[in-house]
């Protein structure tokens, strides 16, 4: 049996066509299913539906043999022990900055003065804003990021974006881009070790299927 962990939402949805190359479908529609373990038409394929912060641990610790996760929960939550064969190309999206718009981003950040700054990627914000030499105090938030600013309670915040239509409507503006994000397939390594014909078979057909036009 090879397990896949995904999470609900937009990877879900971009790694259905992945899995179509790798001959693989899933039964049951994660969103309107309350099942957390789903069956697909190959009996030696299952997918877990998990937290998306979730799937590198469950991939880690063997509760999954394969997962696709965003490079930024990977570099937030850590990658110790797995294996990141391929870039999928899906879920494109950037970690940015992000301030109200009134506010003097460029000329808070040359005074050298002190942001505060809201955000759920605490271990990307604090590398970035030190590789600045910008001392920033961190609060860490699990939603509804753009209120902070709004409120009083953050100059600035760091959260993925999109389209930015969420900032616009809530009168914000992105003022730097941290990096690039996209999903990755990561693999257990004692799996590949085990489980090697098949799991090189779904890591080929997604190769394949990743660098079609």
């Amino acid at each position: 049996m090879i397990t896949l962990a995904l999470s609900k939402g937009r990877i879900f949805e971009e790694t259905v066509p992945l899995l179509k190359a790798a001959g693989i479908e899933v039964l049951d529609d994660p969103e309107k299913s309350r099942k957390l373990i789903l069956d697909t038409n190959q009996p030696g394929v299952r997918v877990l539906v998990v937290r998306a912060t979730d799937v590198p641990t469950y991939v880690q610790y063997g509760g999954a043999d394969m997962g696709i996760t965003g490079k930024d929960t990977l570099l937030e939550h850590g990658s110790q022990g797995l294996y990141q064969p391929l870039d999928l190309q899906i879920a494109k999206c950037r970690i940015s900055v992000a301030v109200r718009a009134d506010f003097d981003y460029a000329s808070a950040v040359k005074q050298g003065s002190r942001l505060k700054v809201a955000t759920k990627y605490v271990a990307i914000a604090r590398e970035f804003f030190a590789s600045k030499g910008v001392h920033v105090d961190l609060i860490k938030l699990y939603g509804s990021m753009e209120l902070a600013p709004l409120v009083g309670l953050a100059d600035a915040i760091v959260d993925l974006v999109s389209t930015g239509n969420t900032l616009k409507a809530n009168h914000l503006v992105e003022v730097e881009r941290i990096m690039d994000i996209s999903s990755r397939l990561v693999v257990n390594q004692a799996a590949l070790k085990l489980k090697q014909e098949p799991i090189r078979a779904i890591i080929d057909a997604f190769a394949g299927a990743v660098g079609k036009p």
